[in-house]
């Protein structure tokens, strides 16, 4: 019998796909051992993804919109991996519907992100980037004096809404430096957060008593916008919203009012509802935010492994295998898959 190949496929806008995912040397090297031919496609729309993607037995994808349209689609479909944790581009019921694997890297880029989002904490806390604009425009007292008249980090709250993994990791880090963690998360359970030092509260009281909020949470349904004018308004004036989540989880409207009406202090934003961000968006001309390029899980170690994983999960579901990691759990995948030793 001439020997079974498989087909994978990246979908991608190539335009919005990371740097570091320019290429698939890593990609191809680890899933030509199970026979799958590794190819790319520059999609941008459902209907680019359907027809580019017919004959693939798995599709690999960062922010591609796999839909409930895509997923009827391709009949040959047995798996979908997502370059990420977060796998809000993928519709997850749909795929179960045609028994289609969605996968995830629940342990990717847990210490980078989590060292992220202190950086941007402390660089809102010390004013690192207002101080060194001033410094180079030669207002070395008023920058002297602005950072004197900040509060001290110690002893401050900081509160997480999210706790998974990455907020765990936040936690911990965060009472080196002598912050108080309190924390959101309707699906942890309270012993699991005691461990972890973390007092869970309702999103309102977090709100209330931090003067720090950092966004961990997953983009779903129920974390759309979780932070609005209603729960901005909640802040304390001196509060800082720290998110290396997803951009959707904050309302950018309401945040850009808040900030300019001064509801809270400041932001250090990793996320943004559109990205790239807008040139002419009034975040870009705040100085009381901080800005980077969806860029916390950047590092050529991290993005590595992630490509590793990627096309290891891909070759074990094409070699019948059950993935390491699925997000839906109630799937019937179309070829029978056994566990591994």
């Amino acid at each position: 019998m001439p020997e079974t190949r498989f087909r994978v496929m990246r979908v991608e806008n190539k335009s919005q796909a990371p740097a570091a995912l320019r290429d698939l040397e890593i990609e191809t090297e680890v899933l030509s051992r199970v026979n799958a031919d590794v190819v790319e496609a520059d999609c941008q729309t459902e209907d680019e993804i359907i027809e580019a993607a017919q004959d693939a037995d798995a599709l690999l994808v960062v922010f591609a919109p796999i839909t409930r349209r895509v997923l009827s689609s391709l009949p040959k479909l047995k798996v979908v991996v997502r370059y990420g944790v977060g796998y809000d581009t993928v519709d997850a019921d749909a795929a179960t519907d045609s028994n289609v694997l969605v996968v995830n890297i629940p342990d990717f880029c847990l210490e980078e992100v989590s060292d992220h989002a202190l950086a941007l904490l402390l660089a809102c806390a010390r004013r690192l980037v207002w101080s060194t604009e001033g410094v180079k425009q030669g207002r070395w007292g008023d920058v002297q004096l602005g950072t004197i008249n900040e509060p001290s980090l110690f002893e401050q709250t900081l509160g997480i809404a999210g706790c998974g993994n990455i907020g765990r990791r936040i936690a911990k880090k965060a009472r080196c430096f002598g912050l108080k963690t309190i924390g959101y998360d309707p699906y942890l359970d309270k012993s699991a957060a005691d461990k972890h030092g973390i007092r869970l509260v309702g999103l309102p009281e977090l709100l209330k008593e931090s003067d720090y909020v950092c966004l961990q949470t997953p983009l779903n349904q129920e974390t759309h916008r979780l932070i609005g004018e209603k729960e901005l308004k909640q802040m304390k004036p001196t509060a800082y919203l720290i998110n290396t989540a997803r951009g959707a989880v904050v309302d950018e409207a309401a945040l850009i009012k808040a900030l300019r009406e001064k509801w809270i202090a400041g932001a250090g934003l990793d996320v943004f509802e559109k990205e790239p961000i807008a040139p002419d968006s009034p975040l870009l001309k705040m100085d009381s935010v901080v800005l980077t390029p969806h860029s916390s899980v950047h590092t050529s170690t991290a993005m590595k492994r992630l490509r590793l994983s990627v096309a290891q999960e891909a070759a074990r579901v094409l070699t019948g295998k059950w993935p390491r990691h699925r997000v839906n759990r109630g799937v019937k995948p179309k070829v029978d898959l056994v566990k591994e030793d």
